[in-house]
């Protein structure tokens, strides 16, 4: 295992300032979040012109790339075309790892599994792993879904977050029963290739490193258990109150020290 940060812990600033701080932050690993509601990296412009994208994308001062995380504006057919542009992007500067959204809650589950089965089967073909991400409000914020999804989708990986079913948990206790007592959890890091983290509260999603409840001990040692080789990634946005380089870097101290 190794610590690395998500570019949206720097919404606000252009890719490269963004990957500096990082760097100054001494982490050595960087997730590049290309999402269309981004400031600092669209999937619009990596893919206006390819080979410009891969030569942004690869100016990460010697940073390694832990994966892309991706959220296309685009539907329909030009939604998978646009994907396989990323995959060919992510197989030219050597990424495996693309994190993408889940459809939101009440989406038929049919026609998830084939939406997932499409991107698969494209990521496939440029030798990369799509990993669907555990997102609060969308169908992979329940733990037991994300099993189906992964059990009926061959190929498919979880960014897991365990910030997600906390907060669910303070808002639906009965289902949040499964998911607090670990039995949920556990079924699906066979499956996980990617994990996001913060700390947080039931009733608080981002709170100050060390004020909120998730367990980073128990997730250390439940990712070993299933031989997790693969980034523990930091994602967390600037808070007002708070120094954000301060935060950022207790959150990856204390990531170091278990690993």
């Amino acid at each position: 295992m190794f610590v690395a940060a998500s570019t949206r812990c720097w919404p606000d600033l252009e890719l490269q300032a963004s990957i500096e701080l990082l760097q100054d932050l001494d982490f050595t690993a960087i997730e590049i979040a290309i999402h269309e509601s981004s400031t600092h990296c669209r999937p619009s412009d990596v893919l206006s012109d390819e080979d410009r994208g891969i030569q942004l994308l690869r100016h990460t001062h010697r940073l390694e790339i832990s994966g892309y995380s991706v959220e296309l504006g685009s539907t329909g057919e030009q939604h998978y075309t646009d994907f396989e542009g990323i995959c060919r992007i992510a197989k030219a500067t050597k990424v495996v790892n693309i994190a993408v959204p889940s459809s939101e809650k009440g989406t038929p589950f049919n026609e998830e599994v084939e939406h997932l089965r499409r991107l698969v089967a494209i990521a496939e073909g440029e030798g990369v792993r799509v990993n669907v991400r555990s997102m609060l409000g969308c169908l992979s914020e329940d733990p037991d879904t994300l099993l189906v999804l992964c059990n009926n989708v061959d190929g498919l990986g979880v960014t897991l977050d365990p910030s997600v079913p906390l907060v669910v948990a303070h808002e639906n206790p009965t289902a949040g029963k499964t998911m607090a007592g670990g039995k949920g959890f556990d079924q699906i890091l066979k499956f996980v290739h990617n994990v996001h983290l913060r700390d947080t509260r039931k009733d608080a999603f981002q709170v100050s490193v060390g004020q909120g409840e998730v367990d980073y001990g128990k997730l250390v040692t439940q990712l070993e258990r299933e031989k997790y080789t693969r980034a523990l990634t930091v994602d967390m946005t600037p808070m007002d109150e708070y120094d954000h380089r301060v935060e950022l870097r207790k959150l990856r101290r204390l990531l170091e020290t278990l690993i």
